[in-house]
């Protein structure tokens, strides 16, 4: 997997464990309903790290503690 589906992954992950709507994320992370809804149906080729931060602060974490996930293990990645 490449690392913009592990992205995609890991929101989808943390949405299920916090019983959070896209449409809530995107209002903690202040970026657009559009702009999840896309990373989440893969759309988008590729996350900037800025736009990674305010997801991580949407979910209220740090994005080392976003990234610290088995998805992210260099090993599962196709680089």
């Amino acid at each position: 997997m490449n690392i913009s589906e592990a992205v995609t992954k890991r929101i989808i992950q943390l949405l299920k464990e916090r019983k959070m709507s896209q449409y809530k994320l995107a209002q903690k992370a202040t970026l657009s309903r559009e702009t999840i809804k896309s990373i989440v149906k893969g759309k988008t080729k590729g996350v900037a790290l800025k736009t990674l931060v305010y997801i991580a602060d949407g979910f209220d974490m740090s994005v080392a503690e976003f990234l610290n996930c088995d998805l992210f293990l260099f090993d599962n990645l196709d680089l």
